[in-house]
């Protein structure tokens, strides 16, 4: 049986509340005069932004490929966890509803897996996995900066087997081969982070550097950044991640573990922001048509918040983190939760105009960049 389009606007409207209450907590934890809706909100900024909105983007986006109804109970999970957390802080209630939905994930990718197996949704499944273990342990005690390498592997792990679900036609058989090395490096160091921290920080730094290499030497972005319109915004979006990605791997891997301080704001940011946040702005052109049945058509304003994003980042961590000049940091990280909203208004404004140029269903693209 077939998703309809209908309980899909409600899961990514929880998935938007999450959004958006993540970017009010970065504001506050950025010293902003601002009125506190809750004492706790700022203690959950990183797992609504991650498991809240990301996780149930992404677990929306594989429901609708599995094609099912129930799949739809991963999102709808991940949203209601994510409204937990603004209603009621880390509770035991938000904490178990984020852990079920990364249990529901799994079995959506078992059930993907019958219909297709390969190392693309391997990797993916190693990124549910490394959600559902880093919701155990924070409902076993540990704190959220504990828990980052495996919010960072869901994430990456994904993120990978997405793009090599893309290049594998074009991919020889030793890509593979290094694309498994890479994941598995990924898998041992995020393990080691559980139980040798400090030895295990530096092994998993390493294991995001085996990730980076890979995306540098077989994504085809290297190729399609030369092209023009929606490939090449797509691809300038991927490498650009990519790059920040690499810094938060020679942090990790160069300076071991860290839970606080200006390190820490740099390694968590050039993950969450620099790579993931990235990647959501240039797949949303087509995640989202999936997903809504309507066309986000490209258009070069899209340029705009990707370019906000990456230069006030770039402020952020060289002059805020690594110069410790605390106006920089504060105001480059307002302008990192501007360059959020401006691409939320960009693409709501693509997709208007792309409805009033196009009043039929558009296709959805079937390559993503």
């Amino acid at each position: 049986m077939t998703v309809r389009t209908g309980p899909r606007l409600p899961l990514l409207a929880a998935g938007g509340l999450a959004l958006l209450s993540g970017l009010y907590a970065a504001l506050l934890l950025l010293g902003l005069p601002l009125p506190t809706p809750r004492a706790s909100l700022a203690q959950v900024h990183g797992p609504l932004m991650v498991l809240g909105f990301v996780g149930t983007l992404i677990a929306l986006e594989r429901a609708v490929a599995l094609g099912t109804r129930w799949a739809l109970s991963a999102p709808a999970c991940s949203g209601a966890g994510g409204v937990a957390l603004l209603l009621t802080g880390p509770s035991l209630a938000a904490r178990l509803l984020l852990m079920l939905a990364a249990v529901l994930l799994l079995l959506v990718y078992r059930r993907l897996w019958r219909r297709q197996p390969g190392p693309s949704l391997l990797a993916q499944g190693l990124g549910a996995f490394a959600w559902y273990a880093a919701t155990l342990l924070w409902l076993a005690g540990a704190a959220v900066p504990e828990i980052v390498p495996w919010l960072a592997t869901f994430v990456v792990a994904t993120i990978a087997g997405e793009r090599l679900e893309l290049a594998h036609l074009a991919l020889p058989p030793h890509g593979v081969r290094w694309f498994l090395a890479a994941l598995g490096a990924l898998t041992a160091g995020v393990t080691a982070t559980a139980l040798w921290p400090d030895a295990g920080a530096h092994l998993f730094g390493l294991g995001l550097l085996a990730v980076v290499g890979w995306l540098a030497a077989y994504d085809v972005a290297r190729r399609t950044v030369r092209g023009r319109g929606l490939p090449r915004f797509v691809a300038v979006g991927l490498l650009t991640g990519y790059a920040w990605l690499a810094v938060a791997g020679l942090l990790w891997a160069g300076a071991g573990p860290v839970t606080a301080g200006s390190r820490y704001d740099a390694t968590l940011h050039a993950t969450f922001l620099g790579f993931a946040m990235s990647m959501i702005f240039v797949h949303a052109p087509v995640i989202l048509p999936a997903v809504l049945r309507r066309p986000l058509p490209y258009r070069p304003w899209l340029y705009v918040p990707l370019a906000l994003l990456h230069g006030s980042l770039l402020a952020r961590l060289v002059l805020g983190d690594g110069l410790a000049v605390e106006p920089v940091w504060r105001w480059a990280g307002v302008v990192n939760v501007l360059a959020v909203l401006t691409f939320l208004g960009c693409a709501s404004a693509a997709i208007l105009t792309g409805v009033r140029r196009r009043p039929t269903a558009a296709p959805v693209p079937a390559v993503r960049g």
